[in-house]
């Protein structure tokens, strides 16, 4: 990675931007003032929203730190198969006394205030999600000092990345938890995700970018080997979201590791874009019949979600998770960068001990 991007955080570790109220001030603070580079989800945030959580981080560390923009997204989806699946859902609304929320509630996310927001008041690093931002906002970055990553899941979309003139790309693995950061929603191709170290390789080869690795990435052991694949970092979002300093529902942290739900399945059930989250009741019953309906879907199912969190039942909520959520562990966030830095130098040991013929080869 570019000298100027690494001297940003001392270890290689970047804490993902996990929209949905997780990835609050506490928990990028913590894991900032601990080396590594915290990130704040703009995410589902208004304008106003984003700015006092970037004062709020800023008065609890003086480090560098991120933030996530959602791209806007096409107005593509099939208004019938959204009335469809609205009809559908009627009876979670009857259950969770609750009404279904109004699809058409916006498709935009505030983008374009939140990107003035930034760069009127510029923060170290933004990244982007669901797409590649037009090479005239990422020089008005660079002009005000602003590093931008952008995601791909693919080596193609990297190169977009890396025409757009973005400083690093996050190459997401199929293993990671929550929305896979396609930059076009496909249904065509659902399910055909790339795993992490064989996508690291991939776009290894494809850009001249630096790599920040994602996708199920629990263990220092694991973030050592994306670095032997090639990569400058890894991002962690399901090892952090179990901290006490992540702002997910206490039923979303529990459910981590619950023997209940004993695997993780990309799913369009609860906003009608692919991703991964715990199998639950409200995943199995309501996947298999969702629309590709981004951010239409994530409007119509909000009610459903807040009242069932309010309800205590996780069969209802969005538990979004990596493959490696079994392996959470309930620590602070800071305590878990140490633990984190442990184990990676420990196998960065073990790795050179076995490339330089060690004393029992």
């Amino acid at each position: 990675m570019s000298s100027a991007l690494t001297d940003l955080f001392p270890y290689p570790i970047v804490q993902a931007p996990m929209a949905g109220g997780v990835s609050v001030p506490r928990l990028a603070a913590a894991v900032c003032e601990a080396g590594g580079l915290g990130f704040l989800a703009a995410g589902y945030k208004t304008p106003d929203g984003m700015y006092q959580e970037i004062k709020q981080l800023r008065s609890l560390t003086s480090r560098p730190f991120g933030v996530n923009l959602f791209l806007p997204q096409p107005e593509t989806a099939d208004p019938a198969a959204i009335g469809v699946y609205a009809h559908q859902l009627a009876g979670e609304a009857a259950w969770y006394e609750t009404e279904l929320g109004d699809p058409d509630s916006g498709r935009d996310d505030g983008y374009e205030t939140k990107l003035a927001v930034l760069l009127d008041n510029p923060v170290p690093v933004v990244s982007f999600h669901f797409g590649v931002p037009g090479r005239e906002v990422v020089d008005a970055l660079h002009r005000v000092g602003t590093f931008a990553v952008v995601t791909a899941t693919t080596a193609d979309e990297a190169r977009a990345v890396e025409e757009a003139g973005a400083d690093a790309v996050i190459a997401q693995g199929v293993e990671a938890g929550g929305h896979q950061g396609t930059h076009r929603d496909a249904p065509e191709t659902d399910g055909s995700g790339i795993g992490v170290l064989s996508l690291v390789a991939q776009v290894r080869e494809a850009v001249n970018l630096p790599v920040i690795a994602a996708g199920g990435l629990m263990r220092g052991g694991q973030i050592a080997a994306v670095l032997a694949a090639g990569a400058s970092a890894a991002q962690l979002g399901t090892a952090f979201l179990a901290t006490a300093e992540s702002g997910a529902h206490a039923l979303h942290k529990a459910a981590l590791t619950n023997p209940l739900f004993v695997r993780t399945q990309l799913t369009r059930a609860f906003s009608g874009r692919p991703a991964r989250g715990l199998a639950n009741r409200f995943l199995r019953e309501h996947g298999p019949y969702a629309p590709a309906a981004y951010p239409d879907v994530h409007h119509l199912t909000a009610p459903l979600r807040k009242a069932a969190a309010r309800a205590g039942d996780p069969q209802g909520l969005a538990l979004w998770a990596g493959q490696g959520h079994r392996m959470a562990r309930d620590l602070p966030a800071g305590q878990l960068m140490e633990v984190l830095v442990s184990e990676l130098t420990a196998a960065g040991a073990a790795l050179s001990h076995y490339t330089t013929g060690g004393a029992d080869r």
